[in-house]
């Protein structure tokens, strides 16, 4: 028997809509998968090689760069974040839409160009930096994991980047988004040894580009 594969998942807004283009390239998980009451992080699927883990999704880019999963799905702004030598995306799923933003107080916009350090609440600390460095303007990200958009508001930072959808939760917040940094997309991501030595990875990659194309020509 091949040694079994690991396929990584993210909790949250990705993994509803991954998990019918997972379906269409064979990766079903068990039915405990779908109890949202289980908190289990391993699951079995339907095929006898393959476990499937769901955790955070910038644990996913992690486990998959490392080999302790081959394969898995996660947005671009992780991949963009931490850029693994050993992390390859080879097709973007076109699901998981978002954008990464800049955003701050409306109630007092400043003016960036007159400025040249800022504070900057957020979890992407390498994308905020290389943003601003581009513009300038040395940033300083106060490292957080959520509740992003109170952070101005408690004066621990002017503003924040964060992945906006809607923008509800930044009006809400008194916030406003004042620059687009990135287009967010979910991508299918491998680990470039595993790819490169076993070949059940290539065939899920293909599998999954012709899922992918299928939808396109459809749509």
């Amino acid at each position: 028997m091949p040694s079994p594969l690991t396929f990584a998942v993210p909790k949250g807004r990705i993994l509803d809509e991954a998990l019918p283009v997972m379906a269409a390239a064979g990766v079903v998980p068990e039915d405990a998968f779908h109890d949202k009451s289980n908190r289990s992080l391993t699951f079995a699927t339907t095929r006898e090689d393959m476990a499937l883990i769901r955790v955070r999704a910038f644990d996913v880019a992690t486990f998959v760069a490392h080999g302790a999963a081959q394969i898995g799905i996660v947005g671009s702004d992780v991949v963009e974040e931490f850029a693994y030598s050993d992390l390859y995306a080879p097709v973007d799923l076109q699901i998981g839409h978002c954008h990464l933003a800049v955003a701050e107080p409306a109630d007092g916009i400043a003016v960036t160009d007159r400025v040249s350090h800022l504070r900057i609440a957020t979890k992407y600390p390498n994308i905020t930096r290389r943003h601003f460095e581009a513009r300038g303007i040395q940033a300083e990200c106060v490292k957080l994991n959520g509740a992003m958009e109170i952070a101005p508001s408690l004066g621990l930072a002017s503003r924040i980047v964060d992945l906006v959808s809607t923008g509800q939760t930044l009006k809400t917040n008194g916030l406003v988004e004042t620059a687009h940094i990135m287009d967010i997309t979910a991508r299918l991501i491998v680990n470039r040894a595993a790819l490169k030595t076993d070949a059940r990875i290539a065939e899920l990659v293909e599998a999954f580009r012709a899922t992918r194309a299928a939808a396109d020509k459809a749509a």
